[in-house]
């Protein structure tokens, strides 16, 4: 028999910042509160779990979903719904192949260049217009832009390193030409 009004307070941390449970003992009829603060930090960091998934895609983005379960002695219902949720979060971003060798350009180059003062938009407007400039990135330091170049040949690779270097706005640029990869990494 309940004589007067019982409250307790539990306090459970898990994915959520904190969650409180205020049960109510009322009589014989016990009444459950649940006021949760989500803590959407927490769902954005992916567990150990989902690491060694995201890990195994990359190695090969083919597995099928039961053998992903296999490796991590998961139920594949379980993987699929993670698999779902690192798509929704935007940590899968998508799925693709890399190119064997034989598919590969045979000659690859990193151009770093040196910007003029707001003259950046309008190189990239038209380093976008050059099939063979794979990737831009910007950096600090010396030089502003990494500039990734696939070619054919030496002579397009030329071409397109004298354009780069001719283009309004670039104060100097530096060529790196790539002999052989050693690491492999990238998706």
């Amino acid at each position: 028999m309940w004589k007067s009004r019982i409250n307790c307070l539990f306090v459970i941390l898990l994915r959520f910042r904190i969650t409180l449970i205020h049960v109510d003992f009322s009589g014989r009829y016990a009444h459950t509160v649940v006021k949760i603060r989500h803590n959407a930090e927490a769902d954005l960091q992916p567990d150990d779990t989902d690491r060694a998934l995201l890990a195994l895609l990359t190695e090969n983005a083919r597995l099928p979903v039961t053998d992903l379960a296999r490796r991590l002695s998961l139920a594949r219902t379980t993987v699929q719904a993670r698999i779902e949720r690192l798509e929704a979060q935007g940590l899968i971003a998508g799925y693709t192949i890399r190119r064997g060798r034989a598919l590969a350009p045979p000659l690859r180059a990193t151009a770093l260049v040196s910007v003029e003062a707001r003259a950046t938009p309008a190189l990239l407007t038209r380093l976008r217009d050059m099939p063979e400039v794979e990737q831009v990135h910007t950096l600090s330091g010396r030089y502003d832009l990494m500039i990734r170049i696939a070619a054919t040949d030496t002579e397009r690779l030329d071409r397109i390193l004298d354009r780069i270097g001719d283009a309004p706005g670039v104060r100097f640029s530096e060529s790196l030409i790539q002999l052989s990869t050693k690491i492999d990494r990238a998706p």
